[in-house]
């Protein structure tokens, strides 16, 4: 490996793992029931044992996610970023984010979240119909959702990210295209448009539901794209469009560090004493994680990084402008040269585009990523 020569961006992530219903999609590091006390406590011990490796750096992002992370209250919210603002500096322009379910929305707790310095939301909405809402069992309605975005920008929020997925049981190509029109007209800067997968060990791995036509799906997924380009919503990555990308996303596609800390989070540091690349991962389950903290046991592992070619790409593939060749030296310390082969079979392919400043999929490509990013493994 070549030395690195130059930091990337930093972020952090902090996952907050309960909610009130798993839905039957979902799987992240989510669990229904009560709140552990302490939680706070521990995400900020969590984060004084990855302090050394991030000494001196500011940090650009923060994003909570969960989980449901807006069931937090205002004085876990609170004693929280007192303890952030303590330990790490901001840049001036910090993006932080709060993931957000328009089922837990109230008008005075977000003002008062707004307040502490979150300044972009990312509001669950999934669909606008009852009868989708209910089959991806989510705890709103449909009215909720639409008043979710309208509340939050009432309070001051005027950074939202809407999450809407499409493929869903019962729904028509018409259906999916009016979700997508509801979404553009509350006046969002982001959104977020993506497939229903079924992923293993979720309920509906275990009793697969009946989703639409593979040819009906993908229609909707063309037609919706097309629509959100004429709104202005300009495709950055696989699934999001936006007039101004997420910074926290982009630090994500484009190879950079974060700090993640709380029960299953991951994170990924360069150490530029050893020119490693680190990554780091936290136990999984809350209570698990919870007693390690207060026992001052370990909750962390922590790896080095050996398929940084197949990490990066796994990242930063999904960006519809790809990346400069020079990006992917910098964060890996690595020739692209070395790529040559399998970049040229992926042309080849017709599934990767590679000129002197860009090397990014092509349409063909964005169908078939998987098999794009595997090129690289």
């Amino acid at each position: 490996m070549n030395k690195l020569l130059k930091l990337p961006p930093l972020s952090l992530y902090i996952h907050y793992p309960w909610c009130l219903k798993k839905c039957p999609y979902c799987d992240f590091n989510s669990h229904e029931g009560k709140v552990h006390d302490g939680y706070i406590n521990a995400l900020l011990k969590d984060l004084d044992n990855d302090l050394e490796y991030v000494q001196n750096r500011k940090v650009n992002s923060i994003f909570i996610g969960g989980g449901t992370p807006s069931l937090m209250s205002v004085k876990d919210a609170n004693d929280l970023f007192m303890g952030l603002k303590g330990r790490l500096d901001f840049v001036d322009n910090i993006e932080i984010t709060l993931e957000a379910n328009p089922g837990t929305f109230e008008v005075d707790k977000f003002a008062e979240f707004r307040n502490l310095g979150i300044n972009r939301l990312s509001i669950g909405v999934q669909s606008f119909k009852d009868e989708q809402l209910k089959f991806l069992g989510r705890i709103h309605s449909g009215i909720e959702a639409l008043n979710a975005a309208s509340k939050a920008q009432s309070v001051g929020f005027d950074n939202i990210n809407i999450d809407l997925m499409y493929g869903l049981n019962g729904q028509s190509i018409d259906m999916c295209i009016e979700d997508l029109t509801k979404a553009i007209e509350l006046n969002p800067n982001h959104i977020s448009f993506y497939q229903l997968t079924i992923e293993p060990n979720t309920l509906f791995s275990k009793f697969p539901p009946s989703l639409p036509l593979d040819e009906d799906i993908w229609e909707m997924g063309e037609r919706g794209a097309e629509l959100l380009n004429q709104n202005g919503f300009n495709q950055y990555e696989v699934s999001a469009y936006s007039s101004e990308p997420s910074k926290h996303n982009l630090n994500y596609w484009e190879f950079g560090d974060y700090i993640g800390i709380g029960a299953g989070a991951h994170g990924k540091i360069t150490d530029m004493d050893t020119h490693k690349i680190l990554r780091t991962s936290k136990l999984k389950s809350p209570k698990d994680y919870l007693l390690a903290v207060q026992n001052s046991k370990q909750i962390s592992s922590i790896k080095v990084i050996d398929s940084l070619s197949f990490e990066f790409m796994l990242n930063s593939l999904r960006l519809i402008d790809g990346f400069d060749p020079k990006l992917y030296e910098e964060r890996t310390g690595q020739s692209i040269k070395l790529l040559n082969s399998q970049m040229r079979e992926a042309e080849n392919l017709g599934l990767l585009d590679v000129g002197i400043h860009w090397i990014k999929p092509t349409k063909k490509g964005c169908s078939f990523l998987n098999e794009l990013q595997e090129r690289f493994l």
